[in-house]
């Protein structure tokens, strides 16, 4: 029987045979959408206003409302409000479920019985993201964290042939349950645990080198953690050999903290690690010496990279380490959490036709995602643009992109020579690494051409100061420079689950006495009241109970004016050049981060842990 042939409802009503492509989810999506068109019309709820019964139970103010309304987001004005941290999930959906006399429910107390998972299929419930919890007769229960879409229950009875009673729960809830009863197959740590000391282990000796060639199960444990990771969005990933017949430790770095994920038994340490270098396409005989290689995996059209590190460690083991470098798409400028002043300062530098922008922080802070969004904002017809980068992890194009090669001698300075000779307009240096390197770019700058750098320092004047110590020209540094943006990456608080709660005066003293209590009046922020608030983590399913999911984007820009450009010439010391750069607006990392605090984006114990000054 042909799907054409059919109409909308006995599809709905499970009158296709198994196979045919209704079952598949975007052929799903469309007969639903068709049938919410087409056959629905009784609709309970179609006058009921989401931020009058907020407004009603004292959960939001008439003017918070309609300044999310006229905010030109495409969104439901209940998830405006959640994100503007006005109130939380479950407020939205208590107050809800009171007005329309629905049940509340909290799922981590709920387990579905058998009965009505099975009355779902898979496609259904992540289409319509409901999870039904009970089967009584003719009677379904389904949990769903919208209440006010009036097609669920419409769509649900026709699917199922069952009278449906709505409860409510949380959308984090929802979707964790929904991986955790239809999604998953066998988990991670099933499959480790399965993975016993006793089992046979094929070894062989290579160079009077011992090792370990992985068997059929170790290859897919690896495969299973190398995917995890991805899924988690996990930036690193930690393989470390505990001592003498301790586990092997897995742990991940998530939003920029590790924690540990798996123990794999001691049999397997070192069949782990020979996998890795062999899908690295490294010497596994060689456990002497660092190497270091690419991993890539195809998941379906998307390409997975992964570069691999290994660093041998103490009795006889190696540490590997992987970084994920899959790749991604430029952010705009405003999505890159710049405060206003430092946007429009930032957008200014751009505009120049020559000098050299740099971005400077640690490993992992974003540095190279700012400069593509700059490179993004500036990517034109018109214009020549040239990167160089170890490795490439954002494409765009328009852009001429080179990957550095150590092992035949093509590195950073050899590849900006290449590009001088190449026409450029902009120039992108991955890294200024030597010195060599780094005169070459202020040359570079000096000429007509406007380039861009990273560098390792800890703020926008120490990076003056570190320069000028590796030799370059103070006059030559200073006619070059247009702004430095030191960067930090600090972690999110959970949109679903932060609660507002207002400071004791103990509390707010701390944080004027961190900002500088002169620049907190100079900068208007906000004294204390009885009346003031913020906001601070609790944990939820969707964050793994930490109370923070993501990160947000602190930032200090020294802009390179005549006042700055005097001072280097002058060779002034890094606290002057940074009391010089307060007096002309720059606002320290710990002030941005400090003002995104007051904003309700992040909370003061995360600003202290990635900010000294």
């Amino acid at each position: 029987m042909e799907i054409s042939h059919l109409g909308v409802g006995e599809v709905l009503a499970g009158k296709v045979e198994a196979g045919h492509d209704s079952h598949r989810p975007e052929v799903f999506s469309q007969l639903i959408n068709g049938y919410r068109r087409e056959q629905l019309t009784h609709l309970p709820h179609q006058n009921v206003r989401v931020g009058d019964i907020l407004i009603a139970e004292g959960l939001v103010t008439r003017e918070q409302v309609e300044d999310a309304l006229g905010g030109g987001e495409k969104k439901r004005i209940g998830a405006v409000l959640i994100e503007r941290g006005l109130v939380s999930e479950d407020q939205l959906l208590a107050a809800l479920a009171d007005k329309f006399c629905i049940r509340f429910i909290d799922l981590t107390d709920v387990t579905p019985s058998p009965e009505a998972l099975t009355s779902l299929s898979k496609n259904i419930v992540n289409q319509m993201k409901v999870l039904p919890l009970e089967l009584h007769g003719k009677k379904l229960v389904v949990a769903t964290s919208e209440p006010t879409d009036n097609t669920i229950t419409d769509c649900l009875r026709f699917i199922t042939n069952y009278n449906i009673e709505l409860v409510i729960a949380g959308s984090h809830q929802i979707s964790a349950a929904i991986n955790k009863f239809y999604n998953q197959g066998e988990s991670l740590d099933a499959f480790i645990n399965g993975m016993e000391d006793g089992q046979p282990i094929v070894v062989e000796q290579a160079e009077e080198a011992a090792y370990i060639e992985p068997d059929s199960k170790v290859i897919s444990l690896v495969n299973k953690i190398l995917m995890e990771a991805y899924n988690k969005k996990v930036s690193d990933i930690h393989f470390e050999p505990q001592l003498d017949k301790g586990p092997l430790a897995v742990r991940y770095r998530v939003d920029g903290e590790c924690v540990l994920f798996h123990e794999i038994p001691a049999a397997h340490k070192n069949a782990v690690v020979a996998r890795l270098k062999i899908m690295a396409k490294l010497d596994i005989a060689e456990r002497r010496r660092p190497q270091s290689g690419k991993i890539i995996i195809l998941q379906g059209t998307r390409k997975l990279e992964y570069r691999l590190e290994t660093t041998p460690t103490v009795e006889g083991h190696e540490d590997a380490v992987l970084r994920l470098l899959t790749s991604a798409k430029p952010l705009t400028l405003t999505d890159m959490a710049f405060s206003p002043g430092n946007l429009k300062k930032f957008q200014g530098i751009l505009a120049k036709p020559y000098g050299i922008i740099l971005c400077v922080g640690p490993t992992g802070s974003g540095k190279t995602t700012t400069l593509h969004s700059a490179l993004a904002a500036i990517n034109s017809p018109e214009r020549k643009i040239w990167t160089v980068e170890d490795p490439v992890e954002i494409i765009q194009n328009g852009l001429r992109q080179v990957q550095v090669n150590q092992k035949i001698g093509f590195g950073f300075n050899e590849a900006l020579r290449s590009f001088l000779r190449a026409d450029p307009d902009v120039i992108m240096i991955g890294e200024m690494r030597d010195v060599e390197t780094s005169k070459a770019a202020i040359a570079a700058s000096l000429t007509g051409h406007l380039v861009f750098s990273t560098l390792h320092t800890n703020s926008a004047p120490e990076t003056v100061g570190r320069l000028l110590e590796m030799g370059l020209d103070a006059y030559n540094f200073a006619d070059a420079i247009l702004g430095v943006m030191a960067q930090r990456l600090a972690r999110k608080l959970c949109d679903q689950c932060k609660v507002p709660f207002r400071p004791s005066p103990e509390e707010h003293e701390e944080i004027v006495v961190h900002y500088g209590e002169k620049w907190f009046k100079a900068h208007g922020m906000p004294g204390y009241s009885g009346t003031l608030q913020l906001m601070k983590k609790t944990g939820c399913a969707k964050c793994g109970g930490t109370g923070y999911q993501g990160r947000i984007a602190l930032h200090e820009l020294l802009v390179g004016s005549p006042a700055v450009k005097r001072a280097i010439k002058k060779n002034i010391t890094v606290e002057d050049l940074r009391d010089l750069a307060l007096q002309e607006g720059m606002i320290t990392l710990k002030m941005d981060g400090i003002q995104k605090v007051f904003r309700g984006v992040t909370d003061f114990q995360q600003i202290l842990k990635v900010c000294i000054l």
